[in-house]
Protein backbone atom coordinates (compact mmCIF):
# COMPACT_ATOMS: atom_id res chain seq x y z
CA UNK A 1 0.00 0.00 0.00
CA UNK A 2 1.00 3.29 -1.14
CA UNK A 3 2.34 5.69 2.02
CA UNK A 4 2.28 9.33 1.62
CA UNK A 5 4.52 10.63 4.32
CA UNK A 6 4.40 14.57 4.87
CA UNK A 7 7.29 16.17 7.39
CA UNK A 8 6.54 19.36 8.45
CA UNK A 9 8.96 21.42 10.75
CA UNK A 10 7.51 24.86 12.58
CA UNK A 11 10.34 26.58 14.80
CA UNK A 12 9.23 29.50 16.66
CA UNK A 13 11.65 31.95 18.07
CA UNK A 14 11.70 31.71 22.14
CA UNK A 15 10.00 34.61 23.48
CA UNK A 16 12.43 38.22 25.05
CA UNK A 17 12.72 36.89 28.46
CA UNK A 18 12.95 33.76 28.22
CA UNK A 19 9.98 31.65 26.21
CA UNK A 20 9.24 28.52 24.70
CA UNK A 21 10.64 26.95 21.56
CA UNK A 22 8.09 24.58 19.91
CA UNK A 23 8.80 22.02 17.23
CA UNK A 24 5.61 20.57 15.69
CA UNK A 25 5.86 17.65 13.80
CA UNK A 26 3.27 15.67 11.78
CA UNK A 27 3.47 12.31 10.04
CA UNK A 28 0.54 11.52 7.41
CA UNK A 29 -0.67 8.28 7.83
CA UNK A 30 -4.51 8.51 8.55
CA UNK A 31 -3.86 11.84 9.22
CA UNK A 32 -2.77 11.53 12.66
CA UNK A 33 -1.03 13.93 14.44
CA UNK A 34 1.74 13.93 16.95
CA UNK A 35 3.15 17.15 18.32
CA UNK A 36 6.12 17.38 20.65
CA UNK A 37 7.35 20.15 22.94
CA UNK A 38 10.11 21.33 24.40
CA UNK A 39 10.72 24.71 27.14
CA UNK A 40 13.53 26.57 28.31
CA UNK A 41 11.98 26.16 31.61
CA UNK A 42 13.70 23.04 32.89
CA UNK A 43 16.79 24.33 31.82
CA UNK A 44 15.97 27.79 34.06
CA UNK A 45 15.08 25.68 36.64
CA UNK A 46 18.78 23.70 36.74
CA UNK A 47 20.56 27.25 36.30
CA UNK A 48 18.57 28.76 39.42
CA UNK A 49 19.41 26.06 41.92
CA UNK A 50 22.79 25.62 41.00
CA UNK A 51 22.74 29.62 41.85
CA UNK A 52 20.92 29.04 44.84
CA UNK A 53 23.68 26.18 45.56
CA UNK A 54 26.31 28.65 45.47
CA UNK A 55 24.71 31.42 47.45
CA UNK A 56 24.20 29.02 50.22
CA UNK A 57 27.58 27.67 50.07
CA UNK A 58 28.92 31.25 50.94
CA UNK A 59 26.51 31.87 53.12
CA UNK A 60 27.46 29.20 55.46
CA UNK A 61 31.69 29.74 55.26
CA UNK A 62 30.17 33.71 56.28
CA UNK A 63 29.03 31.99 59.07
CA UNK A 64 31.47 29.88 60.16
CA UNK A 65 33.79 33.08 60.04
CA UNK A 66 31.06 35.06 62.21
CA UNK A 67 30.94 32.01 64.47
CA UNK A 68 35.14 32.66 64.94
CA UNK A 69 35.09 36.31 65.50
CA UNK A 70 33.70 34.97 69.14
CA UNK A 71 36.91 33.09 69.88
CA UNK A 72 39.27 35.96 67.81
CA UNK A 73 40.34 37.25 71.07
CA UNK A 74 41.19 34.61 72.99
CA UNK A 75 43.48 32.63 69.90
CA UNK A 76 45.26 36.07 69.37
CA UNK A 77 45.71 36.17 73.36
CA UNK A 78 47.00 32.74 73.72
CA UNK A 79 48.82 33.18 70.72
CA UNK A 80 51.84 35.69 72.28
CA UNK A 81 50.87 38.07 73.53
CA UNK A 82 49.57 38.64 77.02
CA UNK A 83 47.66 41.88 78.01
CA UNK A 84 50.44 42.52 81.18
CA UNK A 85 53.10 42.44 78.25
CA UNK A 86 51.15 44.86 76.04
CA UNK A 87 51.55 47.44 78.86
CA UNK A 88 55.00 46.77 79.20
CA UNK A 89 55.32 47.31 75.43
CA UNK A 90 53.25 50.10 75.60
CA UNK A 91 55.13 52.04 78.32
CA UNK A 92 58.38 51.30 76.79
CA UNK A 93 57.44 53.25 73.85
CA UNK A 94 55.05 55.85 75.49
CA UNK A 95 56.06 56.76 79.27
CA UNK A 96 53.44 57.19 81.89
CA UNK A 97 50.76 55.69 83.38
CA UNK A 98 48.89 52.64 81.60
CA UNK A 99 45.13 52.99 82.25
CA UNK A 100 43.57 50.31 80.14
CA UNK A 101 44.24 47.53 77.76
CA UNK A 102 42.00 46.15 75.30
CA UNK A 103 42.30 43.28 72.25
CA UNK A 104 40.55 44.76 69.83
CA UNK A 105 40.66 44.96 65.71
CA UNK A 106 43.62 42.33 65.63
CA UNK A 107 45.79 44.11 68.21
CA UNK A 108 46.14 45.54 71.63
CA UNK A 109 45.34 49.35 72.57
CA UNK A 110 46.64 50.66 75.21
CA UNK A 111 45.79 53.67 76.75
CA UNK A 112 48.45 55.93 78.32
CA UNK A 113 47.81 59.11 80.70
CA UNK A 114 51.54 60.83 79.81
CA UNK A 115 53.29 63.91 81.58
CA UNK A 116 51.53 67.03 81.32
CA UNK A 117 48.29 65.07 81.46
CA UNK A 118 48.22 63.72 77.33
CA UNK A 119 46.47 61.12 76.57
CA UNK A 120 48.08 58.70 74.14
CA UNK A 121 47.04 55.18 72.84
CA UNK A 122 49.39 52.33 71.80
CA UNK A 123 48.86 49.71 69.69
CA UNK A 124 50.98 46.47 70.09
CA UNK A 125 50.80 43.37 67.75
CA UNK A 126 49.64 40.52 70.06
CA UNK A 127 51.93 38.48 68.36
CA UNK A 128 55.33 39.54 68.44
CA UNK A 129 54.61 42.46 70.80
CA UNK A 130 55.94 45.18 68.73
CA UNK A 131 54.35 48.75 68.52
CA UNK A 132 52.10 49.35 65.80
CA UNK A 133 51.45 52.69 65.66
CA UNK A 134 50.63 55.35 68.54
CA UNK A 135 48.01 58.49 68.35
CA UNK A 136 47.10 61.57 70.99
CA UNK A 137 43.75 61.84 72.40
CA UNK A 138 42.19 64.50 73.35
CA UNK A 139 41.00 63.24 76.98
CA UNK A 140 39.79 66.21 79.51
CA UNK A 141 39.95 62.94 82.51
CA UNK A 142 43.28 63.07 83.76
CA UNK A 143 42.31 65.08 87.40
CA UNK A 144 39.66 61.37 87.89
CA UNK A 145 42.28 58.81 87.05
CA UNK A 146 45.41 60.86 88.99
CA UNK A 147 43.08 61.00 92.16
CA UNK A 148 41.46 57.57 91.62
CA UNK A 149 44.90 55.87 91.38
CA UNK A 150 46.34 57.95 94.50
CA UNK A 151 48.12 55.83 96.89
CA UNK A 152 47.46 52.75 94.82
CA UNK A 153 50.16 50.03 94.62
CA UNK A 154 48.87 47.68 92.30
CA UNK A 155 49.02 48.80 88.09
CA UNK A 156 47.64 47.84 84.91
CA UNK A 157 50.01 45.68 84.42
CA UNK A 158 49.36 43.93 87.91
CA UNK A 159 45.90 43.60 87.19
CA UNK A 160 45.82 42.21 84.25
CA UNK A 161 48.75 39.48 85.76
CA UNK A 162 46.41 38.49 88.46
CA UNK A 163 43.13 37.84 86.36
CA UNK A 164 45.21 35.70 83.96
CA UNK A 165 44.96 33.61 86.51
CA UNK A 166 40.96 33.02 86.04
CA UNK A 167 41.51 32.66 82.00
CA UNK A 168 42.72 34.54 78.74
CA UNK A 169 42.45 38.33 79.79
CA UNK A 170 41.48 40.33 77.02
CA UNK A 171 40.82 43.58 78.71
CA UNK A 172 41.62 45.48 81.52
CA UNK A 173 40.18 49.29 82.38
CA UNK A 174 40.27 51.43 85.52
CA UNK A 175 36.94 52.20 86.97
CA UNK A 176 37.91 55.34 88.58
CA UNK A 177 33.88 56.06 89.31
CA UNK A 178 32.39 56.22 92.88
CA UNK A 179 33.98 54.84 95.66
CA UNK A 180 34.03 51.63 94.70
CA UNK A 181 37.35 52.06 92.22
CA UNK A 182 39.60 49.51 91.04
CA UNK A 183 40.22 47.91 87.72
CA UNK A 184 38.34 45.88 85.61
CA UNK A 185 39.49 42.60 83.88
CA UNK A 186 37.97 40.01 80.95
CA UNK A 187 38.41 37.18 80.59
CA UNK A 188 37.30 34.48 77.98
CA UNK A 189 37.26 30.91 77.63
CA UNK A 190 38.44 28.52 74.87
CA UNK A 191 34.96 28.39 74.27
CA UNK A 192 33.75 32.03 74.39
CA UNK A 193 32.24 32.55 77.86
CA UNK A 194 33.17 35.73 79.25
CA UNK A 195 33.65 36.55 82.99
CA UNK A 196 34.30 40.14 84.20
CA UNK A 197 36.47 40.64 87.52
CA UNK A 198 37.29 43.00 90.29
CA UNK A 199 40.97 43.53 91.19
CA UNK A 200 42.01 45.41 93.86
CA UNK A 201 43.87 48.92 93.83
CA UNK A 202 46.22 48.09 96.75
CA UNK A 203 46.26 43.80 97.31
CA UNK A 204 45.98 42.89 93.59
CA UNK A 205 42.93 40.44 94.50
CA UNK A 206 40.66 39.43 92.34
CA UNK A 207 36.43 38.82 92.91
CA UNK A 208 33.57 38.04 90.73
CA UNK A 209 32.49 41.64 89.65
CA UNK A 210 29.05 41.96 90.81
CA UNK A 211 27.02 43.46 87.90
CA UNK A 212 28.78 40.14 85.63
CA UNK A 213 25.69 37.98 85.31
Amino acid sequence: MKRNIVIAVVTAAALVGGGTATALAVAGDDDDTTSVTRTDDDRDDRAEDRSDDRDDRGEDRSDDRDGDDDDGAVRAAAGGVTAAEAVTAALKHTPGTAVSAELDDGSWEVDVLAEGDTWHTVRIAPDSGKVLGAQKDDEDDAAEVRAALKGASVTAEDAAKAAAAKGTVVSVDLDDDGDDRGWEAETRASGGDERDWRVGLTTASVTADRDDD
